[in-house]
């Protein structure tokens, strides 16, 4: 009997990305009525800034600043595709953190405990190694590594309490994200005299100048974006852990054990999948690749960290929920929504020139991920659209008949 072939339009991978733009679509549309409203309600502003807004918010990526006549001018550039690239490189890990999880049926609330643990491994390998008996490139593999494995290390506790005693990772996962935040804190500080922590700067060590062998080479990335010293290889090093989870998940036994649990761990314990085992290493991957972003980020050097004032969770763990929504938890996925929402952010940070604030990019990017929590609504109103069309082809065939 031949196999019928599903199509295209049936499938249903086409089903989430459409699922996944309808919420984009719908969250533009309701960020350029929220940006009309204010240009028009507010007198300094007006119609015309509003519609300028508009344009900033959809190609803020391209703006080049205004001509002689004061009008927006758009062309290539760099500056900003650099940067673009640089946001969406450690969201990447963190949306594959969370996607990772949510494929073996865990919600890895934790990415912003791993991400700092995978922090503080990472500066302090960067910093404590000497670079007069190490080769720069062992520096930074090895931070690197050792931001992956402080991820790792943190997200599997979490996993065994949930495999060993069946505590929910979601509150876990939270109460480790604070024990995190200040621990590192307190190893960073060390009192003042931490290998990481410069008392005349009251601040982290500037890794560009405390230990420049310790930076991800950037192999003609910054002068290509306008001399942006923060574009470095990281994100072609962020791609291929997109490409390995992908493949891991999806063309390995290991994936589909993985996947088995997510779908029915009693069912899969049944068919003799050792659930407590995958469970452990599923936050495992997760934490390492939240370390991973960690490593990605700060061994770029565009921002070092501070331990006096630091007492919130970093935002790009959380934003790497938003990430694997949007992308349906599909780790390729992950590579096109975080550029999307890092295209979003750079267009909002335009904004300010308009006087907005570049907040509404983020009110813009929340509508988006607000939706993509009614992606199954979506994509069960596409199914049915889809399945009425056959239903009416196949009558009119048969009529024909």
């Amino acid at each position: 009997m031949k196999e019928q072939k599903t199509s295209f339009w049936h499938k249903d991978s086409t089903r989430s990305v459409i699922a996944s733009l309808l919420s984009i679509l719908i969250g533009l549309l309701v960020g350029a009525v929220l940006i009309l409203i204010v240009g028009v309600s507010n007198k300094s502003l007006g119609l015309k800034s509003a519609w300028e807004g508009i344009r900033l918010v959809l190609f803020g990526l391209f703006s080049t600043g205004r001509d002689a006549s004061g009008a927006l001018t758009f062309g290539f550039n760099p500056t900003s595709i650099g940067n673009m690239l640089f946001r969406a490189t450690p969201l990447i890990l963190t949306g594959l953190s969370v996607a990772t999880a949510f494929k073996t049926g865990l919600f890895n609330i934790g990415a912003p405990g791993q991400y700092l643990a995978g922090t503080c491994a990472t500066l302090f390998i960067a910093l404590s190694i000497p670079s007069e008996q190490v080769s720069p490139v062992i520096i930074w593999l090895l931070a690197f590594l050792g931001g992956m494995a402080a991820g790792a290390l943190w997200g599997a506790i979490p996993g065994m309490l949930k495999a060993l005693l069946n505590i929910n990772e979601v509150i876990t996962a939270i109460m480790f994200n604070w024990i995190g935040l200040y621990m590192v804190n307190d190893i960073m500080y060390g009192k003042g005299k931490s290998p990481m922590y410069d008392l005349a700067s009251t601040k982290t060590y500037s890794l560009r100048k405390a230990a420049p062998q310790a930076m991800i080479p950037s192999l003609g990335m910054s002068e290509l974006f306008g001399k942006l010293q923060s574009v470095t290889i990281a994100i072609f090093i962020a791609i291929f852990f997109a490409i390995i989870v992908y493949v891991i998940l999806n063309k390995t036994a290991f994936g589909y054990e993985l996947r088995a649990c997510g779908f029915n761990k009693n069912a899969a314990r049944y068919a003799g999948i050792n659930e407590k085992r995958n469970i452990i290493l599923a936050m495992m991957i997760s934490g390492a690749l939240a370390g991973v972003g960690a490593g990605l980020y700060y061994l770029s050097t565009v921002a070092e960290w501070n331990p006096q004032v630091s007492t919130a969770l970093p935002a790009m763990g959380f934003n790497g929920i938003s990430t694997a929504l949007l992308a349906c938890s599909n780790p390729i996925g992950t590579i096109f929504s975080s550029l999307f929402i890092s295209y979003i952010t750079v267009g909002g940070t335009k904004l300010s020139t308009q006087y907005y604030t570049k907040e509404i990019a983020d009110v813009i990017t929340a509508l988006i991920i607000y939706l993509c929590a009614f992606s199954l609504l979506f994509k069960n109103k596409i199914r049915a659209l889809l399945v009425g069309k056959a239903k009416r082809v196949s009558v009119g065939k048969g009529g024909d008949d």
